[in-house]
């Protein structure tokens, strides 16, 4: 997905063409993979993984092809299939459902908070039943779910706990990072992630070493040694071209994030008496990297295509509920039953974010959206 904005307007984010040094060096990076054909696992996912999982706090990181794969993986290594349930949040990108069916097994919908969009332990706890094996929480836009409570609930309760933080990177949940506190993490590094590849790519992070070796053998096809296929698999090896792209970016990651914290302080304060409602500020013992930087407004579209036209570039991520698509037709609950995570996909919108945007480009957008409230 390219990510455009008008001629001298402001992009919802930036991607790494945009920065000409860290492009030279991208592209001097893959062409030394290149030049020496190790495009398959290899030493260059070998590093990566050690580095990321040292990145995460964790003992063990494992490559993959995407977030989505990451999920499905994890579910797999955990055993869980068809007749089992999962509980996963109804406000969230469609992969954190999609691999709960990939394996067979049934996506569970709930509700989450209004104020931080997110899952809590008394939406997870009214949803247990005797099918349910696992709970997804997802750290969304880069926001960290409360994990204590849901973790304390899922031991009690004798299931697993996924953590998808595709949109989490770095983020911290008291002195842990996001994907080292429940039994796994999943990770995307699609490209417009905080930390992004430059095509599909994702890992699970694990203290658990069962589960890690469970992964690194289902995602090659079930095969150790070669032509010795202990387990049906797949192909969801991480590329050494990928893994090489997201070594580089990864030594900058700790700093870029601390920029986005600023930034997102100073958008937050800009739009103070702008008429739209902020994102919530964060509780003590967690965090948010702001991957996405989401207001609510009431009139979301109307702000929408204000901000198109003043050249600022915005998005919905997500306007609709999992349950309530197409996809899932007959699988959620019915309309309405849901309300928070319905009345936030009415609400939302996504700012501008990226760790290189400008005091002048934030006091742009944060102009735009006050214009948009005085001709209300």
């Amino acid at each position: 997905m390219a990510i455009t904005a008008p001629v001298g307007g402001i992009p919802i984010t930036r991607m790494d063409n945009a920065d000409p040094a860290l492009m030279e060096e991208l592209l001097a990076t893959v062409e030394r993979v290149a030049s020496s054909a190790a495009f398959t696992l290899g030493e260059e996912v070998e590093r990566f993984e050690r580095e990321f999982a040292q990145a995460c706090g964790t003992r063990f990181a494992v490559g993959v092809a995407s977030g989505t794969d990451a999920l499905a993986l994890a579910l797999r290594a955990l055993r869980i299939g068809r007749g089992d349930e999962v509980i996963v949040p109804a406000n969230s990108f469609i992969a954190t459902a999609e691999a709960v069916t990939l394996v067979g097994a049934r996506p569970c919908f709930v509700d989450v908070d209004l104020d931080t969009a997110l899952v809590t332990a008394a939406h997870i706890e009214r949803a247990i039943g005797p099918r349910t094996r696992a709970v997804i929480p997802v750290h969304l836009y880069g926001r960290t779910v409360e994990l204590g409570p849901i973790v304390e609930l899922a031991r009690s309760a004798g299931i697993a706990v996924v953590e998808d933080a595709c949109q989490a990177h770095l983020a911290r949940i008291g002195d842990r990072f996001a994907g080292a506190v429940g039994d796994c993490g999943c990770f995307s590094f699609y490209p417009g992630k905080n930390l992004g590849a430059w095509g599909d790519a994702g890992a699970l992070v694990t203290d658990d070493e069962r589960i890690a070796d469970a992964v690194r053998l289902l995602r090659s096809h079930g095969e150790r040694p070669r032509y010795h296929h202990l387990v049906p698999g797949t192909t969801a090896r991480l590329d050494g071209l990928q893994a090489a792209v997201l070594r580089v970016k990864l030594r900058s990651l700790a700093e870029a994030t601390e920029r986005r914290r600023a930034v997102a302080l100073a958008l937050t304060d800009a739009l103070a008496p702008s008429g739209v409602q902020v994102p919530a500020p964060v509780a003590t013992g967690v965090d948010h990297v702001f991957h996405q930087y989401v207001v609510s407004c009431d009139d979301r579209d109307g702000l929408r295509d204000h901000l198109s036209a003043c050249g600022i570039g915005n998005a919905v991520h997500y306007p609709t509920p999992i349950h309530l698509t197409p996809a899932y037709a007959g699988v959620g609950p019915e309309p309405g039953a849901l309300p928070n995570a319905e009345t936030l996909a009415g609400r939302i919108c996504s700012l501008p974010m990226h760790p290189s945007l400008t005091p002048a480009e934030i006091a742009r957008v944060a102009a735009a959206v006050r214009a948009f409230a005085e001709l209300r």
